[in-house]
Formats: structure tokens, sequence, C-alpha cells
């Protein structure tokens, strides 16, 4: 499948003059004629409609077509409840009603005349389950069933000729939407562990096309946060804490889902792993310096940038060295000077949810409105979309939203979708195929460190698996993968191998173990007492196959941490 060929540095300066050729017709004319509603069941727009070619051409030229109600809904993506477009359960309709005014995800579709909708759902150890208010993934079948119904309602829109957006936050580790039948990658700091950007990249890749086959077009990752702190809401979810590994790990990844025809968001600008604190909750505060955020905090957003990624996710934090007390979400100094003067992007820029805490201080059409001027083109899950919606067309209207700015981020969002079009989606079959399959396990394999205890040689005798509580899945796992490599497994009395992940502190170690993984951050590893000491940093059946094959003796772990451990090394085994 060809790589999506994507520049957003060069294609910025092709964009603005479209832009501003377009804007010379809009801001003259206010008043102009705006297009009806689309009648029900009319026909979907065709790209006949918008010239051929060039993505940045076709956007301005269907801009220009729009009514002011479309550009609005250009600039939203929310949520919605139920797992189908037109069928959801009585609760499901009742939360639509409360977030839209509709029963369904088509009919939010249509009413609000979407640039696209995010499908949302939570795990046990997922650091974003608290603005997760629902859940639109069971299957993959499900998934693209529901993609399909939704991309049915958007094509009857004025804006049909342009894909409709479907973004979720498949990260892999501990923040993965959907896990039933798809190949599950080893988290990004097992990417970062393995450090070895091409094997980053095809995994990617394999995963981008198992997204595409289920109808979604963006992923609201990588992650190109450092890992500066013990971030728990970070964590294993960045590639590490040097910048420069991570940065090359993330241009692997941006390449990975875009050779698949999935737009990468690289995610939280301006850095969210440089406080502990959860964006979720509370607004974390950074103090560094602007050229220590430089330095340490933004190569791998540039590095994503220069892979071509079509997205950046801006984050709910203040940086007091730049922009004191307004969350980047709201900082026209961190999005527009910083991130598109000094690091050139010229894509997407697409809000943190803004159902979180920090974007909640103002109501849903303020909030918006406050976010598009500051730089943003997409604002990801309103609390109300009915509000956020015309609080925009309101400030669009009486001028306190510059319809520059505006037309700006709506164009910004079709050329996205039609860099992404004309590309057909990979048969279901494509799931789980041996190949990406294999591409996980390379990488999972890459990433296995030993951070106590001699360089492989396996384990002696019987294995009894433990672990913390309710990790049962897991432990079953891995006993799995133990028998296959030829170990035997006992329930008790064997050479203890003792798991502990997302979560755990030094409570949750076993003083008798004879090996203790690390399945997330290896922080934990620092109060171990086992003689051997390993990191997976996942929990993937991949990472677990991995596990196996180091304790049976037939794999050399060669993983080094990409974070500090203090008082052990990053591996005990040679370079």
């Amino acid at each position: 499948m060809a790589r999506v060929s994507i520049s957003p540095r060069r294609a910025g300066v092709a964009l603005a003059a479209l832009t501003a050729l377009l804007l010379s017709g809009c801001v003259d004319k206010p008043d102009r004629p705006r297009p009806a509603p689309p009648a029900s069941g009319s026909a979907p727009a065709t790209p006949s409609a918008t010239p051929a070619g060039d993505p940045a051409a076709r956007a301005a030229a269907l801009v220009g077509s729009l009514a002011d109600e479309d550009l609005v809904g250009q600039v939203l993506m929310p949520y919605a409840y139920g797992d189908a477009a037109t069928r959801v359960s009585p609760g499901s309709a009742a939360g639509n009603r409360a977030l839209a005014g509709v029963d369904t995800p088509a009919e939010m579709v249509t009413k609000y005349r979407l640039g696209g909708l995010i499908l949302v759902g939570f795990s046990a150890d997922d650091p974003t389950s608290g603005n997760q208010e629902t859940t639109n993934v069971d299957n993959p079948k499900q998934v693209r069933e529901l993609t399909t119904g939704l991309r049915a309602a958007a094509g009857k829109l004025p804006t049909g000729a342009a894909p409709f957006l479907i973004g979720t936050d498949q990260e892999h580790g501990v923040v993965t939407r959907i896990t039933d039948g798809v190949t599950l990658l080893p988290s990004a700091l097992a990417a970062g562990a393995a450090g070895d950007p091409a094997l980053t990249e095809a995994a990617w890749k394999a995963a981008g096309t198992e997204l595409a086959a289920m109808g979604v077009n963006l992923d609201f990752a990588p992650v190109a946060d450092v890992l500066a702190t013990r971030s728990t809401v970070i964590g294993s979810r960045s590639f590490g804490a040097d910048p420069q590994r991570a940065a090359a790990q993330v241009g692997g990844a941006v390449r990975g889902l875009q050779g698949a025809g999935v737009a990468a968001t690289v995610k939280h600008f301006p850095g969210h792993g440089h406080s502990a604190a959860d964006s979720h909750k509370d607004l974390p505060v950074l103090n560094q310096s602007r050229s220590a955020l430089a330095a340490g905090a933004w190569p791998p957003f540039t590095a994503g940038i220069d892979a071509g990624a079509m997205a950046v996710m801006s984050a709910h934090l203040d940086v007091r060295s730049v922009d004191p007390g307004t969350p980047a979400t709201f900082s026209h100094k961190l999005l527009t000077e910083v991130l598109r003067g000094q690091l050139g992007f010229q894509g997407v820029v697409i809000t943190d949810g803004m159902n979180m805490a920090p974007a909640k201080r103002w109501s849903p059409g303020e909030a918006a409105v406050r976010a598009l001027k500051a730089g943003n083109d997409l604002i990801l899950m309103p609390p109300h979309v009915g509000q956020a919606y015309d609080g925009l067309l309101a400030a669009l209207r009486d001028g306190s939203l510059p319809r520059t700015r505006l037309v700006d981020a709506a164009t910004r969002v079709l050329t996205m979708k039609f860099k992404l079009a004309d590309r057909p989606a990979p048969e279901l079959s494509t799931l789980a195929a041996p190949a990406h399959r294999e591409a996980a396990q390379r990488l999972a394999a890459a990433a296995v460190t030993v951070l106590r205890g001699t360089c492989g040689g396996g384990v002696r005798g019987p294995v009894t698996v433990t672990s913390s509580g309710g990790r049962d899945h897991t432990r079953a796992a891995l006993t799995e993968a133990l028998s296959a490599a030829g170990v035997k497994v006992v329930p008790s009395g064997g050479t203890v191998v003792h798991l502990v992940g997302y979560g755990d502190g030094a409570g949750d170690l076993r003083a008798d173990a004879a090996v203790t993984v690390a399945m997330d951050t290896p922080y934990v590893l620092g109060s171990a007492k086992s003689p051997t000491l390993l990191a997976t940093y996942s929990s993937s059946r991949a990472s677990m196959t991995a596990l196996a094959e180091v304790l049976a003796g037939k794999a050399q772990p060669s993983g080094r941490s990409p974070v500090t451990v203090p008082g052990l090394p990053a591996t005990t085994c040679a370079a």
C-alpha cells in the first residue's frame, strides 16, 4: 500500500495563499447567500464537485461553497453514545439527547454538519478513563459497521466530497480503545526500549492498516511527550526520557500510521511529560524555561512534523515561561507563535478533550471560540456539542470570531480529509494477519530489558507465575507462552516469576520472587529484591511471548530502559 505523501511545512505556503484568495471574497461579503441544509435523502456530494489533484486546492474550493453552519460543523469532533450509527439503546438515546438534542450518532452528524466523530472507550488500566463518558467499540465488525453508517450520514452533507473523520485513541499500551480481534502492539515505552525506529514504523504500519480496515482514519497517537517526570498519566505512553531517542521513535510511528493511510496526531503539545499532574483533573504547571522546553520537550514534536504528521494535539498545560496562567489549548502564543511559527507546523491542530477539567472553566460555546482563536482547528469532545456549535456560530456572526480564522481552520481540516481521500479500506480479514503479529512480536522482543541479573540464560526448574491483583488474563497469557516455549508451569512451589504493572508500587512486590517483571514503567523495580529484574513495559500478548522466550533461555534481552531507575543500570547486557 502506497504511503500518504504529506509535508505540512511545504504545504503551508500553498494553503495560506489559497486561503487568502478565498478570504478575499468572504470578508467583504459577510451576508452572502448561504446554501440551504441538505434535504433528507439527498444525494451525497461527489468528488467531481471539487477540483482533482492538490488537497489544499480541493479544500479551498469546497470551503468557498459552504454556509456558515457547514464551516462551524467542520471544526467540531464530538463523541456520541451508541455502538451503531442509526440504532441505539434507550440509554444511549438519552445520552445523545443530553449531549446534542438527537437520538443517534447519525442524527448528530446531520444536525451539526460535523467534520468528524471520535470513538471512545475505556479499560481497567486507562489513565484517561475520567473523560470517557461511554464506549462505542466492541469488536472490529461492529466498529466497521458503525463507521460505515457514520460516513453514509456525512456523505449527504455539502462537505460529502471530503472523507468524514473518524478518530480514536489507539496508542497501544494502557490507552487502547479497540482491543479485541486486532493486533496489539507493545507500549510506546517498550518501543523506546527497543530503540529501533524501523521496527516501530513496521509495527505501527500494521496497526494503522487494521484501523483503516475498521473505518478509522485518524489516530490520536503517537504520544510525543518526553517522560521527564514520573508522570502516571503519561508513563508508558511515552517513548522515554531522552528527547532525541524519543524523537526518532515518534518519527517512525508517524511514518508507519500514515503509510497505512491513517492520519497521525502527535500529542500533547507542548509536552505533558514535563509535569506529573493529570490534566484530566487539574491544570498542570510547567515551570521549565522556554529554552529548556525547546531542548527537552519539543524535539519529538519537531520529528513528528518533519515525518509529515497531519495533526498535533494541544494540551491543557500552563507553560509559565511562555504564557503564564493560560492553558496551552487556549494560548495564541503557544499554538500560533511557537507551534506554527517556531516549529513550522502547518497541519491541523486538535484540542485535547474539551470535557476535561481545565477546559470546563468556560461554557462549551465560549471554550470552543477561545480554542479556535488561539489556533486550534478541530474542537475535540465538547461537553455539549449543541452549545459549542451555537457558540461558534454566534461568535462568527457578531464578529468576535474572525471569519478568517474559521475559514482557515475549516480549510486545514478539509485539506487533511482530501489527503486521506481515494484510498479504499482494507478488508477486515487483514486484522491480526500473521505479518502484523510478526511486526508486533519483533518490536516486543527487542524491548525486553534485564536491569539486574545475568544477561539471558533462562530460569531453572518449573515456574510459578504470580502477579499483583487483577492480572489473571496476563498471567494466563504468560503461562501459555511459557508452556509453548518448553517451560513447565506449576500452580505453586516453582521458581516464582512475579508480574507488576500499571499503578503498582512497592507494596505489590513479592519478596520471594526469583524474577520480578515490570509491565509498565520500570520505576517500581528500584524497590524489588529479586536477583533478576526484567522489564517488558507492556502486558500485551506479544510482550508476554517475548518474555517467555527470555525466561526459557531461547532469547537474549536486548532492550535498554528508556527511563532512569535509581540504583539500576539501563541494562546488564552488553551493547
